[in-house]
């Protein structure tokens, strides 16, 4: 009696499902991101930076944890996991943070904005859709713009507006000015150390995000991985602050304004400091854990009308502020 043909071969069961080159199946997305967490690692920062490294967004993760990952791409991940562990923030770890809806990329050259200066962009925003309503183009001036965070969350929300960013670090400014090009927001930026760039120069409002830290608070070493220029001025936080509000006046139109971001133990002081430099107080705003967060200042005398040159308390008349 002749044999029985063999039964076919069943690929589902007998034939592996074939690799790409350079993985290994057993390390998936899911067990990466079982062993961040378990290292400690907070599971959000675990899945952007899993997401960073595959160049997939947070959808994809979750639809794929089961999707091996290249070895390589497993060894960046836990470099960049060990990193993260030890203070480097996830902004430059990812190379971006979204500030005030506008997403920025940033390097270790700049500060990487807090939402708690988005109080100090919605206090300005408002002041310019608000007293400056009437104005074709009111002069800004953001110093130690850092990222450019400030002047491109304002440029953004109010075009009309004719801003000029100052910071003292090239390295800084470079990261500002790619932001402000990749956006196409249009923003005046210059080199050089708070007013200096801006000599002769009157603006209707002036903002400033300052190093404020005392160099001592024990809160600063958590934040080693920033730049120290951007974060504290020295054993006393309030001498940026205190430089600033002394050189305004000369800076600022009839009924111009300076904002001033502080930290949040710091408003009685500033507000005195305003006070001390001849500008009327305007109050302090609070950021979203209530903490005193930023404090205004305005230029004594009427703000300027949407006619023509400025009239200043001394007599001189200004015909193009804020302009070269």
């Amino acid at each position: 009696m002749p044999a029985s043909p063999s039964a076919a071969p069943d690929p589902s069961r007998d034939v592996a499902t074939p690799q790409p080159p350079g993985t290994d199946a057993r390390v998936t997305v899911a067990r990466l991101l079982a062993q961040a967490r378990a290292q400690g690692l907070d599971r959000l920062d675990a899945t952007l930076l899993l997401g960073h490294v595959l160049g997939v967004g947070r959808a994809w993760l979750l639809a794929h944890d089961d999707a091996p990952v290249e070895t390589s791409a497993a060894g960046r991940f836990a470099g960049a996991c060990a990193q993260r562990q030890a203070g480097v923030p996830l902004a430059y770890l990812v190379g971006e943070r979204e500030f005030h809806g506008l997403s920025l990329r940033l390097t270790p050259d700049v500060l990487v904005p807090r939402p708690d200066t988005e109080t100090l962009v919605d206090w300005a925003i408002e002041w310019l859709q608000g007293p400056l309503a009437a104005l074709p183009h009111p002069a800004v001036a953001d110093l130690g713009t850092g990222s450019g965070a400030i002047a491109l969350a304002v440029a953004r929300a109010c075009p009309r507006a004719r801003i000029s960013a100052v910071d003292c670090s090239a390295a800084a400014l470079a990261v500002a000015r790619a932001n402000g090009e990749r956006l196409g927001i249009d923003v005046q930026w210059l080199q050089g150390d708070w007013f200096a760039p801006l000599a002769g120069r009157r603006f209707d409002l002036v903002l400033s995000n300052p190093p404020y830290i005392d160099a001592d608070d024990p809160h600063l070493a958590a934040l080693h991985a920033e730049p120290r220029l951007a974060l504290t001025p020295g054993p006393d936080g309030l001498a940026a602050l205190r430089q600033l509000a002394h050189a305004a006046p000369a800076h600022l139109g009839p009924g111009g304004v300076l904002m001033l971001e502080h930290g949040h133990g710091q408003g009685p002081a500033v507000r005195a400091l305003l006070a001390r430099a001849g500008l009327e107080v305007l109050g302090t705003r609070r950021d979203l854990a209530g903490h005193e967060r930023c404090t205004a200042g305005r230029l004594r005398g009427p703000t300027r009308d949407a006619g023509g040159p400025l009239a200043y308390p001394d007599g001189t008349v200004n015909h193009a502020m804020g302009e070269e």
